[in-house]
């Protein structure tokens, strides 16, 4: 069940990384991440040997005495926040079309690019098109804009038949239901912080599709509340542990 809900195990490396993801600006000092282990029984030296190879791995950006997150994990701070709290449009019924116009691209731009079109919550119809309804606000990276075109268009099927084909709502769904009952079930700190990172990660592949086109019992909404309970609790721990 652990594989199935993405859970991993905890270690000095996933504690300093989630810590940091959850921190607005994401810096913290030595000390700090030390104070943050005890929390979770993980010894000092096992802290301090974890943020030198997440600095010589480049997880980690090591400046005026502080650790901070490098641009790529800014990049995955703000899609994870955005998970968390959507921007959303009322939707209409438009359906945003991207066709990829670009030809003879190397393999790592093209790998670039679906990672890019996959963070922007589209999905792929075909080879070269990719689609999702109009309900979102956000901003489209330069790799996107300059590889594709972008169209609006109402498909002539069911909208609701063609999210489902895009996207396995049923298998999201299940999971999310899976992991809300693991994050009430967590007993300890480190449980409830193993569950709450498999959460996030989850949090991360929800297509935030229109009320229309979902199921009426879509768990999504409830999945951020109980995690959001969760993240207060130990924002408040962490600033009596941490910062007293």
């Amino acid at each position: 069940m652990a594989k199935v809900l993405g859970l991993r195990p905890l270690t000095a490396r996933s504690v300093v990384l989630s810590t940091l993801l959850g921190s607005h600006p994401p810096r913290l000092g030595a000390r700090q991440f030390v104070r943050v282990g005890e929390l979770f029984g993980i010894a000092e030296g096992t802290i301090r040997v974890a943020l030198s190879r997440m600095v010589a791995a480049g997880d980690l950006v090591q400046a005026d005495g502080a650790y901070e997150l490098p641009e790529r994990l800014v990049r995955r701070q703000a899609r994870q926040d955005e998970s968390r709290f959507p921007r959303t449009r009322p939707w209409e019924g438009a359906w945003e079309i991207a066709v990829i116009t670009a030809e003879r691209r190397a393999a790592p731009e093209r790998a670039a690019l679906r990672q890019a079109m996959s963070a922007l919550r589209l999905a792929e119809l075909r080879e070269g098109t990719w689609l999702r309804p109009a309900n979102l606000n956000r901003p489209r990276p330069e790799i996107v804009q300059r590889q594709c075109a972008f169209l609006t268009g109402r498909p002539e099927e069911d909208p609701a038949e063609l999210a489902g084909t895009l996207w396995d709502l049923d298998g999201w769904a299940g999971t999310a239901r899976e992991l809300r009952a693991s994050l009430d079930r967590a007993g300890s700190l480190a449980e409830q912080f193993t569950v709450s990172a498999a959460v996030l990660r989850h949090l991360l592949r929800d297509p935030l599709l229109p009320a229309e086109l979902l199921p009426a019992d879509w768990p999504g909404p409830e999945l951020r509340e109980h995690y959001e309970r969760f993240e207060t609790g130990f924002e408040h721990l962490l600033a009596e542990h941490i910062f007293a």
